[in-house]
């Protein structure tokens, strides 16, 4: 496949199509250090479309971004703990 195809086997491709799909807020941090916080509208292969809380378009090259983490509590999404579970924290003897 030529570099500059969308490669959709890729999982951090599928991630985000699943962010879109989802319409989760996602955090992303940018190389320069600026804080970017929205939902994600679409993406290609050099680019991705964020809708801020202004409900603005901002298209952020995929080269100036360092993490994208989504605004969501994945271990619970993922079933790991049940949504109305009690958690006790035992005391520690030292």
């Amino acid at each position: 496949m030529a570099s500059n195809q969308f490669d959709t086997s890729l999982p951090s491709t599928r991630q985000v199509q699943k962010w879109i799909k989802d319409k989760i807020t996602v955090e992303f941090r940018l190389m320069t250090g600026d804080l970017i916080t929205g939902r994600i509208f679409w993406q290609d292969h050099n680019c991705i479309c964020v809708f801020d809380g202004n409900n603005e378009q901002i298209m952020v090259w995929k080269q100036a971004i360092a993490y994208i983490k989504a605004q969501t509590d994945i271990v619970s999404e993922r079933g790991l703990i049940p949504q109305n579970a009690n958690v006790e924290v035992a005391a520690v003897e030292t």
